[in-house]
This record gives structure tokens, sequence and C-alpha cells, in this order.
């Protein structure tokens, strides 16, 4: 049970963080949404403090266990910008990402976030199938 207990402790706060926002500022915490605002200069306080959190977490998890989290990445790097372009892409596309629909549409039984987690999650099972099957 022990590897579980970091990525539980994170979602457990990313969910409080969402109900936070939503209570004490009507926003949906949809990453993609407050990118895309901050990058058309709509800033609002809001967005900034929830994106700089986020930015922040790793270093925060490393004061606390001495120590950054693990990431390994083992795509090559033009594969990865293609990969970041088209989740772009496909967040226009859904009209918000998966922290707006799977995260706060869910919990809003927003039957629009229901059909766009199915699409996430049935797309990402056909993926990882594909590259099992490739590998």
């Amino acid at each position: 049970m022990s590897p579980y207990w970091h990525p539980l402790l994170g979602g457990m706060l990313l969910g409080l963080a969402c109900v936070l926002l939503f209570l004490f500022n009507g926003r949906i915490a949809g990453i993609s949404g407050m990118i895309g605002k901050t990058l058309s200069r709509e800033r609002r306080l809001a967005d900034l403090s929830f994106l700089a959190g986020l930015l922040a977490g790793p270093y925060i998890y490393a004061a606390a266990f001495d120590r950054l989290p693990a990431i390994t990445i083992l795509a090559p790097l033009p594969l990865v910008i293609i990969a970041g372009l088209l989740v772009g892409f496909g967040t226009r596309m859904g009209s918000g990402c998966t922290s707006g629909h799977g995260i706060m549409g869910l919990a809003r039984f927003s039957r629009r976030s229901i059909a766009a987690t199915a699409t996430f999650l049935i797309a990402g099972m056909f993926a990882a199938t594909m590259v099992g099957a490739l590998s």
C-alpha cells in the first residue's frame, strides 16, 4: 500500500484545492482554461495563484521528502512536443481538459463532462493498448 500514499494524498489535495477555488471564487479548476486566459492577458489572481501552486508542488514535495519526485520520460522530445500539441488541440475541441471535466465536471454531474471524461478514458485505454501491442 505504501507506493499509493503519495498519489492518494496528492489527489486529495488537488480535490481540496478545486473545491476551495469553486467555493470562494465560483471558478472551475480547468487548467487549460486558466492557462489560456493567462496567456491572453485575462489574468485573474485566483487563476495565477492556482497555477503557481501547481508549479510549486514538486518543490514543496522536495522540501517535505528531501528529494524531487522521480519523473522518467522515455519518449523522444519531438514525440513529446507533438503529443502536447495534440492535447492542446483536444482541450479546445472538447471545451476543456481532464481537470475541468474529470474533476469538476463529474462532481457537478455535467453530462458534457461525463461524455468528455469517458472519451478521454477510452482514448487513453486504446492508446495504451496500441503502444503495448507495438512494443
